[in-house]
């Protein structure tokens, strides 16, 4: 068992420079060829000094734990959307064009500051995901680690989206609604849009905030889990507690 540990830990953290990409995936499918013959048989939990199953299962929900709590406070804080040019909520594709003709009349700071009331909701409403993030993780199954361990480099983070991205749109939306009107969101929007009309020859815009908001803001929560996740199996900086550093220590 102490090879199997050494080979989980292996597909998880190939961190070293000097591995070429095709050494890594080598080493990659080696483990999943131990995962294989360990966890397709009995199930259970430890011994002294072997890591059983369980444990094995644990240690995959306690790094996914430790992972999307770091993502959902990054994103979650002052400027985590506006300030990273990663996951910028900009303006829907049906505002852009009156953005770009406001601009021209040098009331481009009206659409500019829409931006950033948009992204200052998405930043309020994602603290809404770590519960349910959690909950996702707790009800992992022996099925789904082994999935998530054996799959492909992104498979934790599909596993949350399939099963989270619903329930976590319906929390987020009514959160983004209030902040929308709370940051001056719509108020800014209405603003914008009368100036736009002011303008000669102008066609119609409009825009659903509220569920455009939800959409980018999940979109860039699961833009960095999938991150987050790459860097967990790649990265022995991330083994933060004695769970991950036993199952995934050398």
């Amino acid at each position: 068992m102490r090879k199997v540990a050494l080979f989980l830990g292996s597909m998880f953290f190939l961190a070293s420079t000097s591995w070429t990409p095709l050494e890594a995936q080598s080493l990659f499918e080696k483990a999943k060829g131990a995962l294989e013959k360990t966890l397709g048989g009995v199930t259970g939990g430890s011994t002294s000094g072997v890591l059983g199953n369980d444990e094995i299962a644990n240690g995959l929900r306690e790094a996914l734990r430790v992972g999307t709590k770091r993502v959902v406070g990054q994103v979650g804080a002052l400027d985590g959307f506006n300030g990273d040019g990663d996951i910028h909520i900009p303006l829907p594709d049906s505002l852009k064009k009156a953005q770009t003709l406001l601009r021209r009349f040098g009331m481009a700071g009206l659409a500019d500051d829409l931006e950033l009331r948009l992204n200052r909701a998405a930043e309020a409403a994602a603290p809404e995901a770590r519960e349910l993030f959690f909950q996702a993780i707790t009800r992992m199954t022996l099925d789904d680690v082994q999935r998530i361990y054996k799959g492909p480099k992104d498979a934790a983070t599909r596993y949350f989206q399939d099963r989270m991205t619903s329930a976590l749109g319906q929390r987020m939306a009514p959160i983004i609604d209030r902040t929308l009107s709370q940051v001056g969101a719509i108020a800014a929007y209405d603003k914008m849009i009368s100036e736009y009309k002011n303008l000669p020859l102008v066609p119609d815009v409009k825009a659903d905030l509220t569920a455009y908001v939800v959409g980018a803001a999940m979109e860039g929560i699961f833009h960095y889990v999938a991150r987050e996740e790459a860097a967990i199996r790649a990265d022995p900086a991330k083994r933060t507690t004695a769970l991950l550093k036993r199952v995934f220590g050398n």
